[in-house]
């Protein structure tokens, strides 16, 4: 019994651990990164990366957090469905839960794949209103992860308080 009760300790510390990592990363990457390689005009002096290849730069950033997206996507999955069959229903938790993968599997499956297939392209598919488009909805996916992942958090650490 008590080394069952340990193992879930340490499933449930895990879970919340990467659920906060992954809000950490995304802000990092949305309010850090993009603004300091976007505007590395203003901090690089003898070298201008103009703005097509610092998109290029944060495509290929983006593209290797995507790994980490399917990750969480597979934990979240996981856990909330070990949790369901466990009776530990939430409807808030549920939710987030189902946000987070879908938000993590639109940006990674989606967002980031067309707009470094458009890049590929040149410098003209991503002066387009498509570009613009579909990069407007990556960023608000963006977002809409970032509040889910807040939500899910909060959530589970109150329901580990309270049972």
């Amino acid at each position: 019994m008590v080394i069952a009760l340990k193992k879930r300790i340490y499933i449930d510390f895990s879970y919340l651990v990467i659920l906060a990592a992954s809000f950490g990363a995304v802000i990092v990457l949305g309010a850090v990164v993009a603004p300091v390689v976007f505007h590395s005009d203003k901090i690089l002096v003898d070298i201008t990366l103009g703005h097509y290849n610092s998109g290029v730069i944060m495509g290929e950033v983006f593209h290797r957090f995507s790994y980490w997206l399917y990750a969480v996507a597979g934990s979240v999955l996981l856990y909330e469905a070990a949790m369901y069959k466990m009776g530990q229903r939430d409807a808030l938790a549920f939710a987030s839960a189902v946000t987070v993968v879908f938000s993590s599997l639109m940006f990674s499956s989606v967002y980031s794949p067309k707009i470094l297939s458009m890049q590929a392209i040149g410098v003209e598919a991503t002066q387009s209103d498509t570009f613009a488009n579909i990069h407007m909805a990556s960023e608000l996916d963006f977002k809409i992860l970032a509040v889910a992942l807040v939500v899910l958090f909060v959530r589970r650490l109150m329901l580990l308080r309270i049972s």
